[in-house]
């Protein structure tokens, strides 16, 4: 049997009932087919060719795709995350696939050995992975997956399986991360927050001697084009912050995490913790345990991230530097992405919103999608990765944000953007934040995944368990 045939059949009554012309049909079948493409029998590869193994968030964003394709597949995409789960919580941002050569990708499974140098750490013998993560989408990514089926998914014990992993995972952030002694999570890397080459980096990348340019490879250099790509510089840093991490033993105590050259409280990786936890605790409610708990505590961060990283002057969040103090006064997308929490007191959503509508950003007016950076800032490039280009997964992030706190008609519009762009550009990584051109990769997982979910105009999640919120695409009438 063809089993992109298989995927990609849908239920009759919701392609009545939503699309009303043949074209988001079309797009829904391509989609599909990239997400059956970049399947490797347990999980699915961001791409092909410049990502050829597993990556943590990508995974969490594509299981929310995949869940209007195939639940069960998108339930063993987060199973085989978590199967690569450490023993002090952390979920890695990379699970390695053995059957593809060492010199695919950098750092590879030699780079990390993660099996020896994460020993201490409980890192799994049977599987390589990287030793730092990525932003926590996982536990909303479950619940989304769980609601996709809810009969499969408690036929298979799927939130009862995933539930322990998920909470030691917040559990390692909560608690082994806290490296600011103010109850946020920090990360260690660039790479760990996802936005790898953000000028919100540059001051706190300063401190770090580069890795000499000659100890280290760059294999994405032969998937794309330089000036879309970090610098050397950059990627020089980037290498040796891993490489100290590494020789530490992967500790965040006083002789790893707390002694290293970069820590930085990022809101969008917390707006994520933030979200994830409310999820947290409507998988809990589902297995029969309260989440009142877990609520408390999503709350409580949630004036944490204000009480930290909020600027009035600029109407957004901020990334604080650790070791350098003080909030980095830089704007990115990372500082609108907390609109997703449904308890962010009301005048800080209306400035959030100014924000995104205003010439920084100029959501609904100049800009096709929400640049990744601060259109008017110094560094700002509209093809250098996260440097100005514009991102489907914060796009979709910030979609879901506007239509929590009532912005339909901007949501609407955003929505809108990405299906287009998704479609024209070929699932692209990442697009001219003005023109829409493709950058990056072809055929990217996490963006035919969110154009799919964006697609189908399923409820939002609902992050309190009680029930769902209806949402209706702006051209579904």
């Amino acid at each position: 049997m063809d089993r992109t045939a298989e995927l990609v059949a849908r239920p009759a009554a919701p392609a009545i009932a939503y699309d009303p012309a043949d074209r988001p049909r079309s797009l829904h079948v391509r989609a599909a087919r990239v997400l059956e493409d970049n399947w490797t029998g347990s999980s699915t590869v961001p791409s092909r060719g410049l990502y050829p193994h597993q990556w943590s968030w990508d995974s969490a964003f594509i299981a929310i795709g995949l869940r209007h394709l195939s639940p069960l597949r998108a339930q063993r995409e987060l199973e085989t995350l978590l199967d690569a789960q450490w023993g002090d919580g952390r979920i890695p941002h990379i699970v390695f696939n053995p059957s593809v050569p060492l010199d695919a990708y950098f750092p590879s499974p030699d780079f990390w050995r993660s099996s020896t140098a994460g020993r201490a750490a409980g890192a799994p013998r049977t599987v390589q992975t990287s030793g730092i993560v990525q932003p926590p989408v996982h536990a909303l990514a479950a619940w989304l997956v769980h609601r996709a089926d809810p009969g499969l998914s408690r036929q298979r014990g799927f939130l009862a399986r995933v539930y322990p992993g998920l909470a030691a995972w917040h559990r390692y952030l909560l608690h082994r991360r806290d490296l600011g002694g103010g109850g946020l999570a920090s990360v260690v890397h660039p790479w760990e927050q996802g936005m790898d080459n953000s000028p919100c980096w540059d001051a706190p990348l300063a401190r770090v001697l580069p890795a000499p340019a000659r100890s280290f490879r760059r294999a994405d250099l032969d998937h794309g084009a330089p000036e879309d790509r970090p610098t050397d510089l950059d990627y020089g840093r980037y290498v040796r912050l891993a490489t100290d991490y590494r020789d530490s033993g992967y500790a965040d105590g006083e002789a790893g995490g707390r002694a290293g050259a970069f820590a930085v409280e990022d809101p969008a990786f917390n707006a994520l913790l933030i979200a994830s936890e409310h999820a947290l605790a409507g998988i809990a409610h589902e297995l029969g345990a309260a989440g009142t708990a877990r609520h408390a505590r999503a709350e409580r961060l949630t004036g944490v991230l204000v009480d930290r990283l909020w600027d009035p002057e600029r109407g957004m969040f901020l990334c604080r530097d650790v070791r350098g103090g003080g909030l980095i006064p830089e704007r990115s997308v990372s500082g609108l992405i907390p609109l997703l929490l449904p308890t962010l007191p009301r005048e800080i959503t209306a400035a959030l919103v100014r924000t995104a509508r205003g010439p920084h950003f100029s959501l609904g007016a100049a800009t096709r999608l929400v640049p990744s950076y601060d259109l008017l800032g110094e560094a700002f490039d509209p093809h250098r990765y996260w440097r100005g280009p514009a991102w489907f997964n914060t796009g979709w992030l910030l979609e879901r944000g506007l239509r929590t706190h009532g912005e339909r008609h901007l949501a609407d519009g955003l929505r809108r953007s990405v299906l287009e762009l998704a479609d024209s550009s070929g699932f692209a990584e990442y697009v001219d934040p003005y023109t829409g051109a493709a950058c990056g990769t072809a055929d990217f997982g996490w963006t035919a995944a969110l154009a799919l979910d964006l697609l189908h105009g399923e409820p939002s999640w609902d992050t309190h368990g009680t029930g769902t919120t209806e949402i209706k695409g702006g051209d579904r009438g």
